[in-house]
């Protein structure tokens, strides 16, 4: 595989999904339905919740919660297994720290520090405006995320 140019395709996919209206958390793992052959509608009804920090509460990222979903889909199984959920949390540990390394931090509101004055956790979303794009970071944040789980899947590939 071409891994980037299969990067560079997902990023593309994710960014046009944040653009046409879907939350963060959501552009990140729909950019990666097809590669775990998960419906698309099931992928964005799974994560519309963790959008906006999760539910908008500015907490967690939602791009970083994306990307640890997909390492659910990566390495989880169906079964309850003690070393498959330690392998899974080692792997949601290092992509926290791959984000975190290039970010400064894993938390929406303090990722958005410098790009909103006022960082509101009211339910209702904002209009996806051209000024809304040029305030926040978070087109950035899926790309990034993208692209670090891309990285993550390429280093891990020849492992297993």
């Amino acid at each position: 595989m071409d891994w980037k140019e299969e990067t560079e395709r997902r990023v593309a996919k994710g960014v046009a999904l944040f653009k046409q209206g879907y939350n963060c958390s959501q552009a990140v793992t729909l950019a990666f339905a097809d590669w775990y052959d998960v419906p698309e509608g099931l992928m964005a009804r799974m994560s519309a919740s963790f959008g906006g920090g999760i539910g908008r509460m500015r907490e967690t990222c939602g791009t970083a919660s994306g990307m640890f979903m997909l390492a659910g889909l990566e390495i989880a199984t169906e079964e309850a297994n003690q070393e498959v959920k330690a392998k899974n949390y080692k792997a949601v540990q290092e992509l926290a720290g791959m984000f975190k390394e290039q970010t400064g931090s894993l938390i929406c509101r303090e990722l958005l520090r410098g790009y909103v004055k006022n960082v509101t956790t009211e339910p209702t979303p904002e209009a996806r405006t051209d000024e809304y794009y040029k305030k926040r970071p978070c087109v950035k944040m899926v790309e990034l995320a993208i692209r670090t789980y891309m990285r993550f899947l390429e280093e891990h590939d020849t492992e297993d």
